[in-house]
């Protein structure tokens, strides 16, 4: 798999204050990476020195195979940008602002009108497309705003905080429409103050506090550093339960469910040796799974604070 970004001790500051203090992060292409941070951690300042919008104090950062720095408007060329507020104009309809970005793109005249269309469609913004925006809901903006970013099929996108103010339905449809995406091939860049989006999109994480990266990892690797992993086996009968947490003694058990909670790192390894177990002496469990801390969790420990939508 070849690498979509690559930064290597990357550096900003402004005057004193330093936002981002050597940090390395890896983006495969084809792929969603999640960077998550409180607010001040640094995760805009990143995004916009990846887009060439602000340049770095120090370190390296290529996009597209492309040094940011050197090579500004190649970078340029192969990413797509939807920053925190829908950058569409009120004053023009959807139709209008997608055929503005067409016209402002090195698209073909020719293609420019089939290139909106299809954008329209895939979008859902068909019945809408000679609405002025300022008539737009909020996850229509977004989708707007998005769409108007693919208008030159860029392979890199960066959505800073896309969902950010959205009800839930319209949250849904925005994480429907980066699955595409990615199905397609493109990578997604993703900054986002809302676990629960970067544990169900992301390939990797990357936690940013202080202009630091405190922590790297699939969304699983991460939720497994944390104590508090644990095996919830629950059984038939009164007897079962008894005679399993005789053979676990380090499980807590809940007489109530007829559950034991045993403590695991939840890996293959601890959970086959575990099913080993209770096989050796005849037992079954009726029910099992396995239950991790989540990327709340894992926040709250690497930056010891919950993130401001969490703490709402």
């Amino acid at each position: 798999m070849t690498h979509a970004i690559e930064v290597s001790g990357l550096r900003k500051a402004f005057g004193d204050k330093v936002v981002l203090d050597g940090i390395d992060l890896d983006v495969q292409a084809g792929t969603v990476f999640s960077l998550l941070g409180p607010n001040g951690a640094g995760k805009t300042t990143t995004v916009n020195v990846l887009t060439t919008l602000l340049r770095a104090d120090g370190g390296t950062v290529r996009v597209a195979g492309h040094d940011v720095a050197a090579e500004p408007k190649a970078v340029r060329r192969a990413i797509g940008v939807t920053g925190q507020f829908a950058a569409v104009d009120e004053l023009l309809t959807g139709q209008e602002n997608l055929q503005l970005m067409v016209d402002l793109s090195p698209v073909p005249a020719k293609d420019g009108k089939r290139i909106v269309a299809e954008l329209l469609e895939r979008f859902d913004l068909v019945e809408s497309a000679q609405q002025a925006a300022s008539t737009y809901s909020g996850g229509m903006r977004r989708k707007l705003d998005l769409a108007m970013t693919l208008v030159g099929s860029p392979r890199i996108i960066f959505l800073d905080e896309p969902t950010t103010g959205l009800d839930p339905r319209s949250r849904r449809t925005m994480w429907s429409i980066v699955r595409d995406l990615v199905a397609d091939g493109v990578t997604i860049f993703l900054t986002t103050q809302y676990l629960d989006e970067a544990d169900k999109l992301a390939d990797r994480v990357a936690v940013l506090d202080q202009g630091r990266i405190v922590a790297q990892g699939t969304p699983g690797e991460l939720k497994r550093r944390l104590p508090g992993t644990h095996v919830r086996l629950r059984f038939d009968s009164a007897g079962e339960l008894d005679a399993a947490a005789r053979v676990l003694p380090d499980a807590t058990r809940d007489d109530e469910s007829l559950a034991l909670r045993v403590p695991s790192d939840g890996g293959t390894t601890s959970l086959r040796a575990l099913l080993d177990r209770l096989d050796e002496y005849s037992l079954s469990a009726e029910e099992f799974s396995v239950h991790t801390p989540d990327l709340d969790d894992v926040f709250l420990a690497l930056t010891g604070h919950a993130t401001e939508v969490a703490a709402k």
